[in-house]
Order: C-alpha cells, then sequence, then structure tokens
C-alpha cells in the first residue's frame, strides 16, 4: 500500500474486527478508515449461561454472527441433537459454526434478515422452540416473525455491544483527506450511531461518501440519512463489498 491510499473504505465494523475489510481494500488498491461505534463482549454470566443452554436445546437454532457463535461456543460446547435444525444468518456465520463442529448448517444466499427468515427449514415453526443466539440491538424483524409463525423463541444475548468513543486517529485522517470515500455499510444501527458522534462538520463529510450496502434495506436506510450515491452488493462479506465498491462506483 502507497503512504497515501488513493481512496479510503470506511468500516463501522467493531473495534479490533477490521482486518478483512482492509485486507479487501488493499487488494484493490485503498485504504480504510476505521470508525468502530462499539466493541463486542462477550457474556459470561449465570443469566447467559442459562440463556444459552436454553436456546441449544431447541428444535431450530439461529445464530445472527459469527461473534454469536464465537459467545455461545465460549459458553458450552456446540453438539448438535437430533431433530436439530442449526441455522446461520449468512455465509460467515455458518462457517463460524462449522469450525465449531455443526457440519449441517442451514444459510440463505441472501445473508440477512430476510433472507434467513425464507429458509424452508423456518417456515413451518408453529408449536416449535426458536433458539435465538444474538446481542442486544439489531436484527429486530427475526422475532416478531417467527413469533407471527406461531414459534415460542428462545433469545439468548451471548455477548454485547459496549459503545466506545471514535478513534480520534480516524477521525484526524477523515478530517484531513481529499482523497474519495467509501462506506461500506453491513449495520444500520453502526451508522447510526456513528452520524450521532460524530461532528457536525465530519456527519456532513461522511454523508458525501459513497455508500455500498450489504442489503435493499440498508440502501433505504442510508437515503433516509442523507446518503446519495449508493449500490447494493451481493452480500455483507468483505469481498462481496469491495468487489462492487470498484466496480460499480467511481474509486482511485
Amino acid at each position: 500500500m502507497p503512504a497515501t491510499p488513493p481512496w479510503y473504505v470506511i468500516s463501522l465494523r467493531p473495534r479490533g474486527e477490521h482486518a478483512a475489510l482492509r485486507r479487501a481494500a488493499a487488494r484493490h488498491g485503498g485504504g480504510l478508515i476505521a470508525l468502530s461505534p462499539w466493541r463486542l463482549q462477550l457474556r459470561d454470566d449465570a443469566t447467559a449461561r442459562a440463556a444459552v443452554r436454553s436456546a441449544l436445546a431447541a428444535s431450530r437454532i439461529v445464530f445472527t454472527s459469527p461473534a454469536a457463535v464465537r459467545a455461545a461456543r465460549a459458553l458450552q460446547v456446540l453438539k448438535p441433537r437430533r431433530g436439530q435444525a442449526w441455522c446461520a444468518v449468512g455465509a460467515g456465520t455458518a462457517a463460524a459454526l462449522r469450525r465449531a463442529g455443526i457440519s449441517d448448517v442451514h444459510a440463505p444466499a441472501r445473508m440477512d434478515s430476510e433472507g434467513l427468515l425464507s429458509l424452508p427449514v423456518l417456515q413451518d415453526v408453529s408449536g416449535h422452540d426458536v433458539g435465538l443466539v444474538t446481542a442486544p440491538g439489531g436484527r429486530g424483524e427475526i422475532t416478531p416473525a417467527l413469533l407471527a409463525r406461531g414459534a415460542a423463541v428462545l433469545r439468548a444475548d451471548a455477548y454485547a455491544r459496549v459503545p466506545v468513543p471514535l478513534s480520534t486517529q480516524a477521525l484526524q485522517r477523515l478530517r484531513t483527506t481529499d482523497a474519495p470515500l467509501v462506506l461500506a455499510l453491513s449495520s444500520g444501527e453502526a451508522l447510526q450511531r456513528v452520524l450521532e458522534a460524530l461532528p457536525a462538520d465530519l456527519a456532513g463529510k461522511l454523508r458525501g461518501a459513497r455508500v455500498v450496502a450489504a442489503s435493499e434495506r440498508l440502501q433505504a436506510l442510508a437515503r433516509g440519512c442523507g446518503f446519495k450515491e449508493i449500490v447494493v452488493a451481493r452480500g455483507p462479506r468483505p469481498a462481496d463489498l469491495l468487489t462492487a465498491a470498484v466496480q460499480r462506483l467511481p474509486v482511485g
């Protein structure tokens, strides 16, 4: 990478979770500005352990992120039982489950809540328990949809998103760069928190960035937040986001 990259991708990933997006940007000649609104903290208390134990006993088990898999695995060995269906919101979460020893994982091609809810195994759930391993906030569509289908949702908040101040180094880079900016958007809640935390001048500058969104829902959210130039990637993975950015947005 040159000392001054010709363009930057802005990452809203949790603190310490930027490496994959940074590598993907570097493959296309870009740099990265890390604007983390929070860090991830695994829970290790009696309430979390009981909730995870209950969720993992359900006939269907849904994991909303790789972090949810890591958190559950830290509390209990993941071992499938006869008749269970293990579900992941996307490819990254499915891969985390397979690394944890769950070989048969249901995951959608469309890697978001809507795609997850379209899985055949989550259609006829009336009278079934569905374990939801997740964190507070985000993915708010899943529980109401499952309840409407007659399921009993056993929620386990296995980790938490702990707010952190935005990096002063990242803010300075955002303030001083004249290079094109591409916002990698895979979390609406993260975007809203960052916009609330930024000084007014930098919030305005961020809204001038081109956006590559992981879903049509996030595209609509970005438009509602004042962003103008937005494209939708095939999914939330770093490679998907950066491929869409360089192919469909004028960067570099």
